[in-house]
């Protein structure tokens, strides 16, 4: 198997209380937008439209139109103005200077992404293999500078001059921008009465979506159903997929009733998918009931789901210590302050245990015994392709006594 298979997939994202992490974070997938826009150039003067540029451009496309002005919004209406109200001295000179350009930075680059936007769309859509490799250098050029700037001058004054509660500040108002405090009566707005109308259930009955972006031959798939597994996973990260990494996990306990929640995946090599959790949750003791469980990757925007099955097994403490230890500290202390599924009187008390155990724990708290991971051994992988009229393609790979795998296609 490929090297990449057996390593972790450790790369963890900062959370909003590292605000500045988290913008650091969105330079690093600018980057890798830019290093697809770059690419991209070539393969199109090469191969023309094929079905990798379409996804390629549309990767581009939802990052750049509705990611990168979140960002510009984040530096603009909260992060400099923060900074402009906090800074003195040399620090307020040099913002005095460097504000204006970064604003006229972002003007000139959205100025540069609307020629590239138009050259993108077509090629999204088949149509022309038309990209400017001067819109596209002129792009790259000018966001490579302009975040260069912004990490060597922006970025280490808000770290020297914020306090706790501002970079506490900064994270909330980042967010709310991207709607992760969402009110919860909002959330939950319909009423009894309108849950139970006959006609919002007949409307819930015409919800459907067709699907068309792909098809899944037997001849497209790889013989190893954890190499083809890698495969798509790959595809779903080029391809921007919102968290790629969350999977369902569903197990059932003694009395055989089913349970079932995100988590997210960890690691993946032939011996099987790792992820992590306190031992002493319910999933915990409902593994310890039943080994027995199912995992399932549902990949909306390439319209492909991955169900795995298979019997789960401890990972090592080496294995358990080595996550543990890359994770960030917060996390860390979360999973030694929190009985996870346990009851507790009310959120002060949580966050009451969690700064005892920050005040006791220091910078390199050691992983706890309830915490760890676990490995499904796969012994059923079936890989769910969309299809228009709900004729999707099915492949199933079933693991033979031998250890081998026995591939079928199955009935939508």
């Amino acid at each position: 198997m490929k090297a990449a298979m057996t390593a972790p997939l450790f790369d963890t994202i900062p959370g909003f209380d590292q605000p500045i992490a988290v913008l650091k974070h969105c330079h690093d997938k600018i980057r890798k937008q830019i290093a697809t826009l770059r690419k991209l150039l070539p393969h199109l003067a090469r191969d023309g439209v094929t079905f990798d540029a379409q996804q390629a451009a549309e990767a581009v496309l939802k990052y750049f139109n509705k990611a990168a002005h979140l960002h510009h919004a984040d530096e603009e209406e909260d992060l400099m103005p923060m900074l402009q109200a906090t800074a003195v001295g040399d620090d307020a000179a040099l913002l005095s200077a460097l504000v204006p350009e970064i604003k006229s930075d972002h003007r000139q680059m959205d100025a540069a992404w609307e020629n590239l936007k138009t050259q993108l769309e077509a090629i999204a859509a088949g149509g022309a293999a038309l990209l400017s490799a001067d819109d596209v250098a002129r792009f790259a050029d000018a966001y490579l500078a302009h975040m260069e700037k912004e990490e060597t001058q922006l970025a280490p004054m808000a770290k020297r001059l914020f306090s706790g509660a501002q970079m506490a500040q900064l994270g909330a108002a980042m967010q709310r921008r991207r709607g992760i405090e969402a009110d919860a009566d909002v959330a939950g707005a319909a009423t009894p009465a309108a849950a139970t109308d006959a006609g919002a259930g007949a409307a819930l009955a015409g919800l459907r979506k067709d699907y068309s972006q792909s098809s899944l031959m037997e001849t497209d798939v790889l013989a190893d159903p954890v190499a083809q597994f890698e495969k798509w996973f790959g595809e779903a990260l080029k391809a921007q997929v919102n968290e790629p990494n969350a999977m369902t996990l569903a197990t059932v306990d003694g009395d055989g009733k089913p349970s079932a929640r995100i988590v997210l995946i960890k690691q993946f090599d032939q011996r099987g998918f790792s992820f992590f959790t306190n031992y002493g949750s319910d999933k915990g003791r409902q593994l310890a009931d039943n080994a027995q469980a199912a995992l399932l990757f549902f990949w909306p925007e390439l319209e492909r789901q991955v169900r795995i099955e298979g019997r789960v097994v401890k990972t090592t403490e080496a294995e358990s210590d080595a996550y543990f230890n890359v994770r960030p500290l917060q996390s860390r202390l979360t999973a030694i302050a929190s009985k996870q599924s346990e009851p507790i009187a009310n959120r002060a008390e949580l966050e009451a245990n969690y700064a005892a155990v920050a005040a006791a724990a220091g910078e390199q708290p050691p992983r706890p015994a309830h915490w760890g991971g676990y490995r499904l051994q796969p012994e059923r992988i079936e890989f769910w392709q969309g299809r228009r009229s709900r004729f999707h393609d099915r492949i199933v790979f079933t693991r033979q006594a031998d250890g081998t795998w026995m591939m079928q296609r199955l009935q939508p």
